[in-house]
């Protein structure tokens, strides 16, 4: 890449780290939950978990017509609760609402609800359209990747050892499909990792392709600057157990649990395309305008970078070390 471009580069990351400056976790996706508990025949308890720090009280819900709301008791008669359950002001307050229905004589169901699908049809068996599995967790996949401000400054260190498109295709390609194993694997219940030390090893995967950048500036030998893809891959495989982290808090429903985990995939997926179209069109614009930037701004801004995860690693060791 031309200097002009590589300039460019960090200062879109310079953008990402002003983002990041308030943030240690950089990925936090506010989510409250509403627990629907059956004491007696369409008799429900309802009771809400959400978090104080936001200072924000929780959704309103909209239960089915027949049902009367008298918090925190719920009536539903003996039809029990079914029909067109809705939160209202989701989206505005919280990213997403859980709703987890325990019932008396029937197996526990889970909804997932967002701004962009408020709603729900419950049924007996709890089984969703796929529609409605889609409109709910692409949505939360594609608000999780652009809230990891820690994810993105990954995705555009790569981008940084990337020398053409070609390169940088199969680059993304391998942590895409790297991420996406790892995401599986933890879903499904195949492997288990605590999220403390994977939070702590992702600051660290910051640093580290920092510390590849500079010595690729510098000419020096380096595997990750010939073949990115390798680094892109290792590092993708501890990303995905982070996306995997993300996903779990939500809470999955088990009968719905394939098709949750695939559209969750999708919308990070779609997020980080977005993400990789939209630096490219910056740096097309960056081209045609022959804007310069001075040359101490690159070399600074990879040391920022450096510097950013390496703090972000230190404050999660240190976190992990006290519990």
């Amino acid at each position: 890449m031309q200097l002009g471009t590589r300039t460019l580069l960090k200062v879109l990351t310079a953008v990402l780290l002003l983002q990041a400056a308030g943030s240690l976790w950089a990925h936090d996706t506010p989510i409250a939950l509403l627990t629907l508990s059956e004491r007696q025949q369409g008799l429900y308890n309802v009771e809400w978990t959400f978090s104080s720090a936001l200072n924000l009280p929780p959704p309103t819900p909209v239960f089915p017509d027949h049902c009367q709301y008298d918090h925190p008791r719920l009536q539903c008669g003996e039809t029990g609760l079914q029909g067109r359950l809705s939160l209202q002001q989701l989206g505005e307050r919280y990213s997403a609402a859980v709703v987890q229905i325990h019932r008396l004589n029937a197996k526990s169901l889970t909804y997932t609800l967002t701004g962009a699908n408020p709603a729900v049809s419950i049924t007996p068996s709890g089984v969703l359209p796929w529609q409605q599995i889609m409109a709910s967790y692409v949505p939360l996949g594609f608000e999780h990747i652009m809230l990891g401000v820690d994810h993105l400054l990954f995705v555009l260190g790569l981008m940084w050892l990337v020398g053409n498109t070609w390169m940088l295709i199969k680059t993304i390609t391998a942590f895409t499909v790297a991420h996406s194993i790892t995401l599986a694997a933890v879903t499904l219940g195949w492997v288990g990792v605590p999220e403390q030390p994977v939070n702590a090893a992702i600051a660290l995967s910051i640093a580290i392709v920092a510390v590849e950048v500079l010595k690729a500036r510098r000419g020096e030998p380096s595997l990750s600057a010939r073949m990115p893809w390798v680094i892109a891959f290792g590092f993708g495989l501890l990303h995905g157990f982070g996306f995997a982290g993300a996903l779990t808090d939500i809470g999955l429903p088990p009968e719905n649990l394939p098709a949750a985990l695939l559209f969750f995939n999708v919308g990070v997926e779609l997020g980080q395309i977005g993400f990789v179209l939209a630096v490219l069109a910056l740096l097309w614009s960056h081209r045609a305008l022959q804007a310069q930037f001075p040359r101490w701004s690159e070399t600074a801004a990879i040391y920022a970078v450096g510097t950013v995860g390496s703090f972000w690693f230190l404050s999660r060791l240190d976190l992990l070390m006290t519990i």
